[in-house]
């Protein structure tokens, strides 16, 4: 399980923008961070392993793997989310990247969250949505969110992760989540698309646990001002 307080906001950083001066200037913002999620869809220069190991020298805020597959990897980090992209029918994301993980997962004795991935239209084709050759489920769509969610709870699954995706025009509706949240006892994250603060508040109170924040950071710290 994931033992962070709910009601807590996470900061995804993709280890291809890692810098360590705005990673520093981020720290700023220490009191209103739980932890970090490192991870990206698509990985073209800097490695996992030596940007989780650059955060863990700077803070002790835990850090948790958002792998896009199984090479993005590191026993540096605190535990990993065990993605399964639910919302897509993709074989490769369903089982086929977790065996080829599995033994080095393993072998790095990293703690794992089963986690259900669930793309939500936000309005744009988004880099997940491409690199894993799955089409998200449309936004209006309540009820194939809810019956995803609910196969995911059935299957054992520790946390329901929704996605509008990086850079999306627009977030999960927090009716979607205030639907979803009678129907399914799993903690509900919920990323992509979120600019502002009044944002994330409104998710909260819709209902979600978590909130990730990742490419607004990335663009301007003044997020948090």
């Amino acid at each position: 399980m994931l033992h962070i307080p709910k009601k807590s906001l996470f900061v995804l950083i993709d280890p291809d923008k890692f810098s360590k001066t705005q990673f520093e200037k981020l720290l700023k913002y220490d009191d209103k961070i739980a932890a970090f999620l490192v991870g990206g869809s698509l990985l073209l220069h800097s490695t996992v392993d030596e940007t989780v190991g650059q955060m863990k020298e700077l803070t002790d805020k835990e850090v948790y793997l958002f792998p896009g597959n199984f090479q993005q990897l590191t026993a540096k980090a605190d535990g990993i989310l065990f993605l399964s992209l639910l919302s897509g029918r993709n074989p490769e994301f369903l089982i086929g990247q977790h065996v080829s993980a599995a033994p080095i997962i393993k072998s790095m004795n990293l703690k794992t969250i089963p986690t259900a991935y669930i793309l939500i239209d936000g309005g744009r084709e988004t880099s997940v949505s491409y690199i894993s050759n799955t089409k998200p489920i449309p936004a209006d769509k309540f009820d194939l969110v809810i019956a995803t969610s609910l196969a995911a709870q059935y299957q054992g699954k520790q946390l329901l992760y929704l996605e509008a995706g990086s850079g999306a025009e627009k977030s999960v509706s927090p009716e979607l989540i205030k639907e979803l949240k009678k129907y399914v006892d799993l903690p509900i994250i919920v990323g992509g698309g979120i600019r502002k603060m009044e944002t994330v508040e409104l998710l909260y109170q819709s209902g979600a646990d978590y909130v990730v924040v990742g490419n607004r950071l990335e663009e301007d710290n003044s997020f948090f001002d």
